[in-house]
């Protein structure tokens, strides 16, 4: 598929999407800069539901780094085992702390290249957490729900993260490049799910190669996908 093809899908993508998620905030819950850091640190291989359940059992006496470095030793580990990876993620929250402190004064920067100086920082936690507190956007976020939706509309045909994200940001013009992210993962999560996609509630179901509205009624059936006509292009909000 050409670049110039792909680049008039994704136009199609982001007009049809911004009237359903141009307005919904990033679903991890924060009140301050660092909390939005552990916030997204916690959300590895976890749900934001979940992260968001367990941080708002400490996030109103945890708001700055220096709280996260004052608690005891394993103290961190305990209050965010729920979410997995636990001793890890405490790791990574805590070099975090420190090293803001100690190079930024406690600050987060607003750089991706100081951000991903810092334990627990890759691009995409970096990308995350630019957007959301400075509206800078030198990248695209790639997780899970970008990688399965730009594989399935044929944006891309990379599987590696990095990879992605450059086909993502070649093809997309910087202003959009946190709204392609941020529209993927939402949408990942209320339509084009990993293992049953909606494609009978999805309004861009005529521009994706992978639209399950095309199988046969058996193989359809097989799937537990349900057939149901399309309504294509209308801005309908997907059920959650």
């Amino acid at each position: 598929m050409s670049q110039a093809s792909t680049k008039t899908r994704i136009k199609i993508f982001l007009e049809r999407l911004r009237p359903l998620y141009g307005k919904d905030p990033i679903e991890v819950h924060y009140q301050t800069p660092f909390q939005l850091v552990a916030g997204v640190i916690l959300s590895a291989q976890c749900t934001d539901k979940r992260v968001n359940s367990v941080t708002e059992r400490f996030f109103n006496y945890l708001r700055e780094p220096q709280d996260f470095l004052a608690l005891p030793p394993g103290r961190l580990e305990e209050l965010i085992k729920p979410t997995g990876f636990y001793r890890n993620k405490a790791k990574s929250i805590l070099g975090a702390a420190l090293g803001l402190v100690e190079r930024f004064d406690g600050r987060v920067p607003e750089s991706l290249e100081e951000l991903i100086t810092l334990p627990g920082f890759g691009r995409k936690t970096a990308n995350v957490v630019l957007s959301a507190l400075y509206h800078k956007h030198e990248g695209v976020v790639v997780d899970t729900h970008v990688i399965r939706l730009s594989n399935r509309l044929g944006f891309t045909k990379e599987k590696h993260p990095v990879k992605i994200e450059q086909d993502l940001m070649a093809t997309t013009a910087p202003k959009n490049w946190y709204d392609i992210s941020h529209f993927m993962i939402l949408h990942g999560r209320r339509v084009c799910m990993a293992r049953k996609p909606a494609c009978h509630r999805c309004v861009i179901a005529d521009i994706c190669p992978s639209n399950l509205s095309q199988l046969s009624p058996q193989i359809a059936k097989k799937k537990g996908f349900p057939q149901k006509k399309i309504v294509l292009g209308a801005p309908l909000k997907p059920k959650v």
